[in-house]
């Protein structure tokens, strides 16, 4: 019996079965009919909607868990960025910032690209990481720079294209999961899809460059022991 077996009660897989299914979706930019299928050639039949409903569900407790322990230990480099999205033919903006690892320190959905926005970005970011950044780095959208003298006054502020690559690198899984989904269904679609996914990613995120294959698999079963300790904890 597992720690969490209140919060898996009345389900008709156990908690090992339910937690791979959503590593599954998550770790990988696989569909819920992909996940059903990868399920079934295990001898796990279960239908896509209920990998669904596993998703959003045990999705969130586990990103929530992720988002708690990694507070405060990312780092103090923030690059901030935003992309388009459409959704049923409407501009959105996804805002995102990452640190200098390239770690996905929050995201927003908003619908505006303006300095209000980069404000709401800036106090969330300021909550959930519950300090200021030793520097933040954007592209030339100048509504970074008015929002940051009222959020962050004394923060050093670096505005340069080239400069961001990171941030904008860190789009790319969203991206790919948009085509394999064949685009999000609504603004809340994609903000609780992001919001589960990137602390998933950040736990299983290791930087391939500088380390040899030994260390590299080393942390990636860190990793894997340390996502079965929060699917049970």
């Amino acid at each position: 019996m597992t720690d969490r077996e209140p919060f898996y009660r009345r389900h008709r897989f156990p908690a090992d079965v339910i937690a791979h299914a959503v590593w599954l979706y998550f770790r990988f930019p696989l569909s819920l009919r992909m996940v059903e299928d990868l399920l079934a050639a295990r001898g796990i039949i279960v239908s896509h909607q209920t990998v669904g409903l596993w998703a959003e569900k045990f999705g969130r407790t586990f990103a929530n868990e992720i988002r708690r322990r990694s507070s405060g230990r990312l780092g103090d480099k923030w690059h901030l960025d935003e992309a388009v999205v459409s959704i049923r033919g409407k501009k959105h903006w996804l805002w995102r910032a990452v640190d200098q690892d390239g770690f996905v320190l929050d995201v927003l959905v908003q619908s505006r690209r303006n300095a209000q926005a980069a404000k709401r970005l800036m106090r969330k970011l300021l909550k959930g990481q519950g300090r200021l950044p030793r520097v933040m780095i954007t592209d030339k959208l100048q509504s970074y720079g008015a929002a940051k003298r009222e959020i962050m006054p004394g923060v050093e502020h670096r505005s340069h294209k080239g400069l961001n690559n990171r941030a904008e690198s860190s789009h790319q899984p969203v991206r790919r999961r948009e085509r394999i989904m064949q685009r999000f269904k609504s603004r809340r679609h994609l903000q609780c899809f992001v919001s589960i996914h990137d602390p998933i990613a950040n736990l299983f995120h290791i930087p391939r460059h500088d380390i040899t294959s030994c260390h590299h698999r080393e942390l990636r079963a860190e990793a894997m022991s340390l996502w079965a300790k929060i699917a049970r904890a």
